[in-house]
């Protein structure tokens, strides 16, 4: 397997649609498809004191970002025998945290958008699922957090490798009746109640 490295601005469409040309043309084909590009946008911040240009930007990125790299990539991606596309989402599709409500919006458009497109793909031999892990270690987490945040940890930690062994298991074969679907990694953190007991 040979890598094509190629380099685009997702909230762009002329680049999007140039560099996804590119990859398909230099690959001879399309049959998978991981749209990771995301950004946490502002940190800490009450909606109140958020920006209109701070709110679109993380929406422009996280959602319309990842809109048209698949719009682009479905001619190549329907022409292949069998097609996955997996979002990299997050935990925060469905919990929240404090002072992220662009980033958590986004990334539960991110999910619904992965369920819709798996509808609306329906026999065509392309399969769209999403990944919604929690705190992964990663730059931008730690920019987030803090690296202190990591060096001892009171909160569970994945590492890249282990969120791009479920990006692996959707993109292949194994998971074939897979469709439509988030697998959450969160450490069983969103399966547990709030009831004192």
């Amino acid at each position: 397997m040979r890598a094509v490295p190629v380099v685009a601005d997702v909230t762009s469409e002329e680049q999007v649609s140039r560099a996804v040309g590119d990859a398909v043309r230099e690959l001879g084909g399309l049959d998978a498809l991981v749209c990771c590009a995301g950004i946490s946008g502002p940190v800490g911040q009450s909606i109140d004191a958020l920006s209109l240009d701070d709110w679109n930007a993380v929406l422009a990125v996280n959602v319309t970002g990842a809109f048209l790299v698949v719009r682009e990539a479905l001619p190549a991606l329907r022409a292949a025998s069998a097609a996955s596309v997996v979002l990299l989402a997050s935990d925060s599709a469905s919990v929240a945290s404090q002072g992220m409500v662009p980033y958590c919006a986004s990334k539960a458009a991110l999910v619904q958008f992965g369920r819709a497109l798996s509808v609306d793909l329906a026999g065509t031999g392309v399969r769209v699922n999403s990944v919604a892990p929690s705190v992964v270690d990663t730059p931008m987490s730690r920019s987030d957090l803090g690296a202190d945040a990591f060096s001892d940890a009171s909160f569970p930690v994945q590492s890249a490798d282990e969120v791009a062994a479920h990006v692996a298991y959707l993109v292949s074969p194994r998971s074939r009746a897979v469709n439509g679907t988030s697998l959450l990694s969160d450490f069983g953190y969103s399966a547990r109640s709030g009831f004192p007991a």
